[in-house]
């Protein structure tokens, strides 16, 4: 299936802008970074978590413990995806009990990645508390989910699809509006 892109909803300053205010936001929402560790959800969502990793870093001057999320088991639409789906590795190398988890992903629509991301975080243990970070919230939530720390809320039609390329992964940084080609 074709896109075409609609809009460019962020550049490479204001996708730094952004993650530079969640971080702040982050910090500030639990009084320091004491107990706070990142958890990025494959695949965008590691990148920003270890963005926001070094952009803490330079804040607090305290290294906060980041780890790799893979959701894939968890997902509903497993069956789906793909016959044989790819599972790659979930690297937490930290004990998520008793600590402040901030999940970390490109782009909140539905909500139900971050349902497989809350099954799977507590498949590893009891964290205190769990936080969402999201470079885009585009709204039509089917499950009563919400971002705590957002970079950008935007409106989208469900024909519209939202793209956050990241220099990790696509080689650029900047967040596109695109629509289907008819």
């Amino acid at each position: 299936m074709a896109f075409v892109e609609k809009a460019q909803l962020l550049d490479e300053a204001g996708m730094r802008r952004a993650l530079v205010r969640i971080a702040h936001e982050i910090v500030e929402a639990n009084k320091g970074v004491e107990n706070v560790c990142l958890v990025g959800i494959r695949t965008r969502g590691v990148p920003m978590a270890q963005r926001l990793q070094e952009i803490i870093e330079d804040i607090e001057s305290q290294r906060v413990p980041t780890g790799i999320l893979d959701i894939t088991l968890y997902r509903d639409d497993l069956t789906t995806i793909a016959q044989q789906p790819i599972v790659r590795k979930t690297e937490i190398p930290f004990a998520v009990d008793d600590k402040i988890i901030v999940l970390v992903d490109d782009v909140l629509y539905t909500g139900r990645t971050v349902r497989a991301a809350l099954d799977a975080l507590i498949d590893l243990g009891r964290p205190a508390r769990i936080q969402l970070a999201v470079m885009i919230d585009r709204g039509h939530r089917e499950l009563p989910i919400r971002a705590d720390f957002v970079g950008k809320n935007v409106p989208t039609s469900k024909a519209e699809q939202v793209q956050v390329m990241l220099r990790e992964t696509d080689g650029e940084d900047r967040v596109v509006l695109v629509e289907r080609a008819t």
